[in-house]
């Protein structure tokens, strides 16, 4: 049988091409605006050609291919975002997907894409009550039966998998946490397959696993990689403290939080085990960010990754290593003067939003003995708990929380968020072009055109010594985090690619 040919919308890291290379699936194209993800693939995966904006895309003029594959922005769906649903600006743009497929199937008489894949946050399922992963199910399996409509469910509360069939086609979905797929990063997320000719959505889902070549076995290189992450953090392991944007936060143990596209403002900090004086040792992790937040923990995985690490301020994750941490409150108004009461505790209380640290308007580290260092938040109430990390709030940003003397601390860096999606660390190094060619400054010229004409945040297009300095150095650590939250985890992508490669095997038998 000849390789199956993949194209990928709203590209990304390359997950979808990369994890089809690895399943013997060739890679044709890709649609991406974003010109960080671009280059990156553009060094990585070279023999894919990049279509730019899926709105100027027609399905019937591009070349066909067996699988396309669609992680459409979930922004508008997120639990984490305004959850404008299906109608948001970012969200809607799921249909220009569903346009390309029909424009593509139409213009082959119905034989390619035979096989698609739909990735999505959870959030789908309960964004407008219910009604927005109806539109979903209703669409894709509009291709096939137009004017199909998918009953709604119970209470409206859609289950976590399930199948549908017809007259020579199914659709299939299930949600997966990469966390249980060989990587240390909890990630829950929604993968939908639909097989128009044929009934092997619901074998791809749900009876591939060790049949078409993915085991746990097979994913020790994965595990190898993502691990590294915590290796760098200590050899007892490491605890992560995630947080959703601001909504909630909590601690996990060695394993990561979902990767966010916002993780530039909202990263996750990884905490050192390892010790230098007692192996009973605990580590607590604090983070910096500038909205509400809830902990929860500590949980066995860590939270999302957000793209919004590395946009400066104090939003960048730290990594810290205490024995204990104290509970520390104010007897007034946060003022410079107010005296510090300090006692132990096992319960954490909230740290409110008002009032500043004594000694410094903004915070700081109170150091009351010679041996133990105690928290001070800008704040008028504030308590912190042995073993344990407090709710942060919206002003943390400006009166980051300090634990325990002796502690290190470091951010989580761009590398250990490739490995926490399942890619190399070097994944995106080495993107410099020093002396570039006219057809470089010319291709990327358009690329950047189209990036500011669909995102409409410069009204003045890039000039040309602009683009050869890019190109020069396009690296960025805020363009590489908002890559990894946007992105998704090769494991789980390889999972279900290789069982479409495995149920197409089987049918053509």
């Amino acid at each position: 049988m000849d390789s199956l040919k993949l194209g990928s919308l709203f590209d990304g890291s390359g997950g979808f091409p990369l994890g089809g290379l690895l399943c013997g699936i060739t890679p044709v194209w890709a649609a991406e605006i974003e010109p960080f993800p671009i280059r990156v693939t553009t060094k990585r995966l070279p023999q894919m050609k990049h279509l730019g904006d899926v709105c100027a895309i027609n399905g019937a003029e591009i070349e066909p291919v067996d699988i396309i594959t669609f992680g459409s922005p979930c922004t508008d769906m997120s639990c984490a975002g305004k959850r404008a649903g299906l109608g948001g600006k970012q969200s809607s743009l799921f249909y220009q997907a569903i346009r390309i497929i029909k424009e593509m199937r139409d213009a082959t008489d119905g034989q390619y894409p035979r096989w698609i894949c739909w990735e999505n946050v959870v959030g789908a399922f309960s964004s407008n009550a219910g009604i927005d992963f109806k539109s979903v199910l209703d669409a894709v399996i509009g291709i096939v039966e137009p004017g199909a409509a998918v009953p709604m469910p119970a209470k409206n509360r859609w289950p976590y998998a399930d199948v549908y069939m017809g007259d020579g086609w199914s659709v299939a979905y299930r949600t997966l946490d990469a966390r249980y797929w060989g990587i240390p990063q909890r990630r829950k997320r929604i993968y939908l397959v639909a097989d128009f000719g044929g009934r092997g959505a619901g074998q791809v889902l749900f009876e591939s696993e060790g049949v078409s070549g993915y085991s746990a076995e097979s994913f020790r290189a994965w595990q190898r990689a993502a691990g590294a992450a915590s290796d760098c953090a200590g050899e007892a392991g490491c605890l992560c403290l995630n947080d959703q944007g601001g909504i909630c936060m909590d601690i996990s143990t060695d394993v990561s939080g979902t990767l966010r596209a916002q993780m530039a403002g909202h990263p996750p900090c990884i905490l050192d085990l390892r010790t230098e004086h007692s192996a009973q040792a605990v580590v607590t992790l604090y983070e910096n960010h500038p909205q509400d937040s809830r902990y929860t923990g500590p949980l066995t995985a860590a939270p999302t990754i957000s793209g919004n690490y590395g946009t400066g301020g104090n939003n960048q994750p730290f990594v810290l290593r205490q024995p204990k941490t104290y509970d520390v409150r104010f007897t007034s108004e946060g003022t410079k003067n107010a005296r510090q009461n300090v006692y132990e505790t096992e319960i954490s209380h909230t740290i409110d939003t008002g009032g500043n640290a004594p000694d410094s308007n903004q915070g700081g580290v109170a150091v009351v003995s010679d041996s133990k260092t105690y928290s001070i938040t800008p704040c008028s109430y504030m308590q912190v708990v042995e073993e344990q990390v407090p709710t942060l709030t919206a002003r943390d940003f400006k009166g980051p929380t300090m634990i325990n003397r002796g502690c290190s601390v470091r951010r989580l860096i761009p590398g250990e968020c490739a490995k926490l999606q399942g890619f190399p660390a070097w994944w995106c190094a080495g993107l410099e072009t020093e002396n570039p060619t006219e057809a470089d400054i010319s291709f990327w010229t358009e690329v950047w055109e189209t990036h500011r004409r669909a995102v409409g945040t410069s009204s003045r297009p890039k000039s040309r010594k602009q683009i050869v300095k890019w190109l020069q150095s396009p690296y960025l650590d805020s363009a590489e985090y908002k890559m990894w939250g946007n992105g998704v985890p090769l494991p789980c992508v390889f999972f279900v690619l290789a069982g479409i490669v495995w149920s197409t095997q089987i049918s053509n038998r």
